[in-house]
C-alpha cells in the first residue's frame, strides 16, 4: 500500500531552510507546491532523489522540482531514473525527461514547426576544429555549449579572436560529449530572456532574466537579474505551442524565449526536469500546478481501476 501520494523532489542540499538567500528561495518554492498538494487533499512529503533509505514503491508519484545536482552526477541519475520509473509514477515522465535532457530536443522542435536559433550539433568524436566549423557556417561570433549541460557548466562566448584559446578545451570535450554551437543572439543580452511557465499546456506566469553587463550569460549563478513580466498575447501563445512539440504533453514546462537576430520569436530551451518556476514571484501558480498534479493521478487511478 502507499504511503504517500506524491513525492517533491530535491537534493540534499537545500532539504533544509537556510539562511542564504539562494538556498532559501528553494526550500521556500518547494515548501509552497507541497503544501499546495497537501491543500488538494494529497499526501505529500519532499525528500532529496538520492535518499537510499527511501522506498519509492511507496508513493504513487514524484515530482520532480530542485534535483539540480543530477548534471553533475548523470550516471547517477540515469540508474537512479529507470530503477525508481518501474516503481511509480514519474512527473514529468520519463520519457520526457530522457529527451529533454540532450539538447538534440531542438531539432524535433524544428521539425514540429516550432522556431529555435540557427544551431549546428557537433557529434561525439568529430575532427572539426573551432576555426574550421566557423568558416563553415560563416559565423563569426557565436556560443558554444554542451548538448547535456546546466547552469552554463562550459558555455564559451567565441568570436574569430579567440578561437584559438578555446581549441584545446573543445577537442578535450568534444572526446566525450556532443556540442552545440549557435550564433550569438545579440537580442539576449540587450533585451533579455523570457522564461515563460506553462502547466498541461496553459500559461500561469512569466517572468524576465537579464546578464549582468559585461556578460552574456542570464543565470543568477553569474549575477544575471530577474524580474517581473507581462508576455504579449504573441508570446503566450508560441510559448503554448513550443509545449505542442514535445514527444507528450508535460505537465509542467519553462519555456525560455527571445527575439532572435532576425527578429523572430524563438525558443532557447525547453526546461522539463527541474526547472525554476519562480513560484515565489507567483505563489498562485503552486496552486494551478496542484491541481494540474491531482488531475493527473486522478485519470491514472480511473485507469487502473478500468485495467483491473
Amino acid at each position: 500500500m502507499n504511503h504517500y501520494d506524491i513525492i517533491v523532489l530535491t537534493d540534499h542540499r537545500y532539504l533544509k531552510d537556510s539562511k542564504d538567500t539562494y538556498k532559501h528561495n528553494v526550500f521556500y518554492e518547494d515548501e509552497l507546491v507541497v503544501n499546495a498538494l497537501k491543500a488538494e487533499g494529497l499526501k505529500a512529503s519532499r525528500k532529496a532523489w538520492d535518499d537510499s533509505e527511501f522506498d519509492w514503491s511507496t508513493t504513487k508519484s514524484i515530482l520532480f522540482r530542485s534535483t539540480w545536482d543530477y548534471f553533475d552526477r548523470f550516471e547517477e541519475f540515469s540508474q537512479w531514473l529507470s530503477n525508481v520509473a518501474k516503481q511509480t509514477q514519474l512527473i514529468n515522465s520519463e520519457r520526457l525527461i530522457r529527451w529533454n535532457i540532450d539538447k538534440h530536443y531542438l531539432l524535433d522542435l524544428k521539425n514540429n514547426a516550432i522556431h529555435i536559433p540557427e544551431t549546428e550539433f557537433i557529434e561525439i568524436g568529430a575532427e572539426w576544429t573551432l576555426k574550421a566549423l566557423h568558416d563553415k557556417l560563416n559565423w563569426s561570433e557565436t556560443v558554444l555549449k554542451p548538448c547535456i549541460s546546466g547552469a552554463a557548466r562550459h558555455t564559451y562566448k567565441l568570436n574569430t579572436e579567440n578561437l584559438d584559446a578555446h581549441e584545446t578545451i573543445f577537442t578535450e570535450l568534444i572526446k566525450s560529449e556532443a556540442m552545440m554551437l549557435q550564433p550569438f543572439q545579440h537580442n539576449i543580452v540587450s533585451q533579455g530572456e523570457i522564461s515563460m511557465m506553462v502547466f498541461n499546456g496553459q500559461f500561469t506566469h512569466a517572468i524576465l532574466k537579464k546578464a549582468k553587463t559585461g556578460d552574456f550569460r542570464v543565470q543568477d549563478d553569474f549575477g544575471g537579474s530577474v524580474y517581473d513580466y507581462a508576455p504579449t498575447e504573441d508570446e503566450i501563445r508560441f510559448a503554448e505551442h513550443a509545449t505542442t512539440g514535445c514527444p507528450e504533453l508535460p505537465l509542467y514546462a519553462r519555456v525560455d524565449i527571445f527575439t532572435d537576430n532576425n527578429g523572430k520569436l524563438a525558443v532557447s530551451e525547453l526546461e522539463l526536469i527541474e526547472p525554476e518556476l519562480w513560484f515565489r514571484n507567483h505563489p498562485n501558480a503552486a496552486n494551478v500546478l496542484a491541481k494540474a498534479v491531482k488531475k493527473k493521478l486522478n485519470a491514472l487511478s480511473l485507469r487502473g481501476k478500468r485495467n483491473d
